[in-house]
């Protein structure tokens, strides 16, 4: 028993010597952030850097235990993940229609309550949106949505 809590401590330090990489926090905005593309009011844009932007930007802020492995490696693999899905620092290197979809699953993700995740919230209290905060930003993702459709042909901006 004593060789094996041993062994386990060993492993545990060995881990902490495998850090994964944190290199994506932006000091400037992104020339391609979400408010150069699409009209973003400024207590829409403190929602989404409260409630989103860990997670969907190049700047998270990772707690101190996020050096800890292996939660950091389980955290950075959530915050690539969700970056993978929606980036707010790279929406204007999508497509049209991705961002048109981006915007409508904004909505669902709120309507469904899966954004922002519980596991989220839990530790960040703040980041807990309240009904009339997620209307709001369900009504300002299809307010831009609409924008979008008064630009653009609506079949650059959906599938048929």
């Amino acid at each position: 028993m004593r060789r094996f809590f041993f062994l386990l401590i060993l492993v545990l330090i060995v881990l902490q010597l495998f850090r994964p990489d944190k290199s994506n926090v932006s000091a400037s905005p992104s020339k391609a952030n979400i408010n150069n593309f699409v009209t973003v009011p400024a207590e829409i844009d403190q929602l989404l850097k409260t409630s989103c932007y860990d997670c969907h930007s190049n700047n998270t802020s990772y707690p101190w235990y996020a050096n800890v492995q292996p939660v950091g490696w389980w955290l950075s693999h959530h915050v690539n993940e969700g970056k993978n899905e929606l980036n707010f620092d790279a929406f204007g290197d999508y497509t049209l229609r991705r961002k048109y979809h981006k915007l409508e699953e904004i909505d669902e993700m709120i309507e469904q309550e899966e954004m922002p995740l519980t596991s989220y919230t839990l530790i960040h209290k703040n980041a807990k949106l309240s009904a009339e905060q997620k209307t709001q930003l369900i009504a300002w993702s299809e307010k831009a949505r609409k924008e979008m459709e008064e630009i653009y042909p609506i079949d650059s901006l959906k599938r048929k």
